[in-house]
C-alpha cells in the first residue's frame, strides 16, 4: 500500500501534522487540507486514494462533503473515513449514512490509524 495517495481534511493544525506524520512515515503521500473549499480544489487534479474527512470544517460539514464527493463520478470510489473529535451517540451511523467507509475519533491513535488506512485501501 505505500505510496498511495492520501488526502487529509482537517483545519487542526495539530491533528494534521499529526495524521500527515504517521502516513508519511508509513510511507503514503499525503497532502492536507484545512477546508472543504480547499479540498475541493486538490481534488480538480489530486487524484487520492482515501480523504480522512474531519466532521467539523470551518466552511462545510465534512458529512455534506462527503455526500458530494459520493454523488459525483469523479470522486464516488474514492474511500472515506471520517474523523471527529466530538464523538456523539449516533455520529457513525450519521457518518456511514453520508457515504463513509469508516469512522475514526480522535485524538488520532498513532498505532492505529496506519492500520486503519491499510484496511480501507485494501476494500
Amino acid at each position: 500500500m505505500a505510496n498511495e495517495t492520501i488526502l487529509i481534511v482537517d483545519d487542526n493544525p495539530t491533528n494534521l501534522k499529526l495524521a500527515r506524520v504517521v502516513l508519511e512515515d508509513a510511507g503514503y503521500d499525503v497532502h492536507a487540507a484545512v477546508n472543504a473549499g480547499t479540498a475541493l480544489g486538490m481534488l480538480e487534479t489530486l487524484k487520492p486514494r482515501l480523504i480522512l474527512m474531519d466532521i467539523q470544517l470551518p466552511d462545510m460539514d465534512g458529512l455534506a462533503l462527503t455526500r458530494q464527493l459520493k454523488q459525483d463520478p469523479r470522486y464516488s470510489r474514492i474511500a472515506i473515513v471520517a474523523l471527529t473529535a466530538y464523538a456523539m451517540k449516533g455520529d457513525r451511523a450519521k457518518a456511514l449514512a453520508a457515504g463513509c467507509d469508516g469512522y475514526i475519533t480522535k485524538p488520532i491513535d498513532v498505532d492505529e490509524l496506519p492500520i486503519t488506512v491499510a484496511q480501507h485501501l485494501k476494500g
